[in-house]
């Protein structure tokens, strides 16, 4: 029997969707010979019995650290010729490749032990059939139904703006995010202070009343106590690329972002004149100290390329980034390297190159960064850039009028929950999680 992939049918595997034949349509479908033959009645094939009444008992599994979807198979007990149709017909739908642990299965057989249905879940948002129809086995991709709820909170800041986002028991993916918007205007390690506010407009994806992950930051705003607000509005363009935009359409994003770790305690700052901690004599120190826990992700600031990855002196381990313009970036005492981050390597602006540590000349875990500019190094945290984009046109139009609706939403609700929609995620569409 050949695999066939097809879109999501739930007639296909649904017991509730199966009909039986009435009487009164056996009936219609009898042929009357005529009366000078003796009278026949066409033969009526009984239709199958609903799904799960085929059903006799089941199997369930999970995928452990590198096992194949057939070992995993075996393992459960899965009849041989069910695998065999398990494997042959989801490879039409499902990349093996892609498998990872913690995947789970569900095999329903009948009492002969022939395989009924077979379901399989990678993640919360794909999941797959295999279903006997007719007299060949066929593969599909389910529909997943989805509820997006739009959240709206806020707060002040005490001590920090982690702790702060924290105590509302907000995820470190949407901590890490919300910072990030800002990256390349606002240092949190240096800029905020005590009695500074923020908001914040998410998504939270729900399936089978569980949250699954967040969506977009829809919005988000940082209020400083000298009075600066700064404002992030997230748009998509036409091919679904997301970025945030200030209000008047520029894009928050610059060719460097100020911090490569945006939430740490600046512990050193730029000075021609300070004592080392170690050596305790007094130098130059040419770029900013971050402290982090050991193993904090590093940042690229800018795009770029590779020119340096190795041991160098009391840097430890460290980094070097050659960029247009005649900039480069350097970051000091990590802990381990990245996969993507070997020398020679084409780095994109907020790829991981890196991990916080504590190698070379170091008191604690922490990150040196440092920038130069035509072979002069500059401080981090005084460089100005310009956005990367300006929202012009029908685009600024179309800007305008969805940020005003998000607004005047935000002016009328009270409510933590701004709004709830359902709907249904199908194959050949895709969503992204935080």
């Amino acid at each position: 029997m050949g695999a066939l992939c097809v879109q999501h049918d739930q007639s296909l595997y649904q017991p509730q969707l199966l009909q039986q034949i009435k009487k009164s349509d056996i009936a219609q479908q009898e042929t009357v010979i005529p009366s000078l033959s003796p009278l026949k009645v066409a033969a009526v094939i009984p239709p199958p019995p609903p799904l799960y009444a085929q059903i006799a008992y089941s199997k369930y599994g999970e995928l452990n650290q590198g096992d194949t979807l057939m070992k995993a198979l075996v393992r459960a007990q899965v009849p041989s010729e069910a695998r065999v149709q398990i494997i042959r017909n989801l490879s039409s739908c499902l990349d093996f490749r892609k498998l990872r642990p913690k995947d789970t299965f569900s095999v329903d057989l009948d009492v002969d032990e022939n395989l009924v249905r077979c379901t399989y879940e990678s993640d919360a948002l794909h999941k797959y059939t295999v279903v006997k129809q007719d007299d060949t086995y066929v593969a599909v991709q389910d529909d997943i139904p989805l509820m997006v709820k739009t959240i709206s909170l806020s707060g002040t800041v005490k001590t920090s703006l982690h702790g702060s986002l924290n105590k509302l028991h907000l995820s470190p993916k949407l901590i890490y995010s919300f910072a990030d918007i800002f990256a390349s205007r606002l240092d949190f390690n240096t800029e905020t202070q005590p009695d500074d506010s923020f908001s914040i407009v998410f998504e939270e994806y729900y399936k089978d009343d569980s949250l699954i992950g967040y969506g977009n930051i829809l919005y988000a705003s940082y209020g400083q106590k000298n009075g600066d607000t700064h404002e992030g509005f997230y748009r998509e363009d036409k091919d679904g690329h997301g970025a945030h935009y200030t209000k008047d359409g520029e894009e928050l994003g610059t060719s460097f972002i100020r911090s490569p770790v945006p939430i740490a305690r600046l512990s050193s700052k730029f000075t021609w004149k300070r004592k080392h901690p170690i050596l305790g004599i007094v130098r130059p120190h040419l770029g900013v100290d971050l402290a982090a826990p050991y193993g904090t992700p590093i940042m690229a600031a800018g795009d770029g390329k590779v020119i340096f990855r190795g041991t160098r002196g009391g840097f430890g381990k460290q980094i070097i980034i050659k960029h247009p313009n005649g900039y480069k970036t350097y970051y000091g005492h990590l802990s381990r390297y990245s996969k993507g981050s070997y020398s020679g390597a084409k780095i994109k602006q907020k790829q991981i190159i890196g991990y916080v540590g504590s190698t070379g000349l170091s008191t604690g875990p922490h990150l040196d960064y440092r920038v130069s500019h035509n072979g002069q190094f500059k401080n981090p945290f005084a460089l100005k850039f310009k956005p990367r984009s300006i929202l012009k046109g029908e685009s600024k139009v179309a800007f305008n009028h969805s940020m005003d609706q998000l607004m005047a939403k935000l002016a009328t609700s009270d409510e933590k929950i701004i709004s709830v929609r359902q709907f249904v995620l199908k194959p050949d569409e895709s969503i992204t999680l935080l």
